[in-house]
């Protein structure tokens, strides 16, 4: 039986953090056996807000080869650069056709980022729920990994889907949800009711940080006046440390509150920063051989961007012949 195919996208909009790591990038490497996936570096994505051009590019090419360092098998694993393939945009632009507004005005995110702006941001802020449903939609995945954050735009690429289909005739796979259990979600340290984010960096640990400024961010992590070591969501900033020390470790929530029985939170700190350090070193050396020698990514994504018209531009040729775009002409 074919394996169940799994799209993911990363926008190089700022620096990868340890939240992508441990929610996304550690278990795309993990399942590349278990899934046909697809990653997309999805830098038409990053345009939905203003970009110093040469910058945009370096970070494409650096999230790139972080994924690569992390473990993504060229091999295994499809990857690529979204602006590449040119069929998600024409895709996005046939399934905005079909899109209501109201369903865009719905979502979250672009409530959180438009603020009191929503009149004068970019149509893309908008409409880029439309080109994720694009991209995932153009490669009939079975399966898109999200955090909770996210899961209302695979809900949306769904309803897309399912207006096209209901329109046109079943055309598209109706994607789930692939939401991870544990560390699915890290907090930022100096703020744990907020997501870690790429595109804020303050409390944030990036991937490529060294040691030392891991030890010291994570000294600063934000957590409580109470002094007991409790796996309980309501001591936030300490709940976002033994959050991330379970999905590094793998242990149990019982055997890390009574590893840390009458220690204070400073021994906590410590050993995440440890754990941190000691799960991106192998990274962060293969990251530093890529830049060596960057041809090597380069290779790799003209690859990547072949192989993925090879299943991208068949999709949307029927998408369009369906929507009466494409000969033959019927003159009579």
């Amino acid at each position: 039986m074919s394996r169940p195919r799994v799209f993911s996208g990363v926008a190089p909009s700022g620096s990868l953090t340890l939240g992508n790591y441990v929610g996304a990038i550690r278990n795309w490497v993990r399942d590349q056996e278990r899934y046909d996936n697809i990653f997309c570096v999805v830098d038409l994505h990053a345009l939905t807000v203003p970009q110093d051009p040469q910058e945009l590019r370096r970070q494409t090419w650096r999230v790139a080869a972080i994924l690569l360092a992390s473990g993504i098998d060229p091999e295994k694993s499809m990857l690529f650069v979204q602006s590449h393939v040119t069929e998600h945009t024409t895709l996005s632009w046939l399934l905005n056709t079909i899109t209501p507004i109201g369903w865009l005005n719905r979502m979250t995110q672009f409530k959180a980022k438009a603020g009191a702006q929503r009149s004068t941001v970019g149509a893309g802020l908008l409409n880029y729920p439309v080109l994720m449903a694009a991209d995932i939609l153009a490669y009939s995945a079975d399966c898109v990994p999200v955090g909770e954050d996210q899961k209302q735009h695979v809900e949306l690429t769904r309803d897309i889907a399912e207006r096209f289909n209901g329109l046109y005739g079943p055309t598209f796979v109706i994607p789930e949800p692939l939401i991870p259990k544990v560390g699915a979600r890290v907090m930022r340290l100096d703020d744990p009711s907020k997501k870690m984010s790429k595109s804020e960096p303050g409390g944030a640990i990036q991937m490529l940080d060294a040691p030392d400024v891991i030890r010291k961010k994570l000294s600063r992590a934000v957590t409580d006046s109470l002094g007991v070591v409790r796996f309980v969501p309501e001591q936030s900033g300490l709940f976002n440390l033994l959050s991330i020390m379970q999905a590094l470790s793998g242990g149990g929530t019982q055997e890390i509150e009574n590893r840390y029985e009458g220690k204070g939170y400073k021994a906590v700190k410590e050993d995440v920063a440890e754990l941190v350090i000691e799960a991106l070193a192998p990274l962060q050396a293969r990251f530093a051989e890529y830049e060596q020698y960057p041809d090597t990514v380069d290779k790799i994504l003209v690859h990547g961007a072949t192989s993925a018209r090879a299943i991208s531009g068949p999709m949307v040729k029927i998408v369009e012949e369906k929507m009466g775009l494409r000969p033959p002409l019927n003159r009579s």
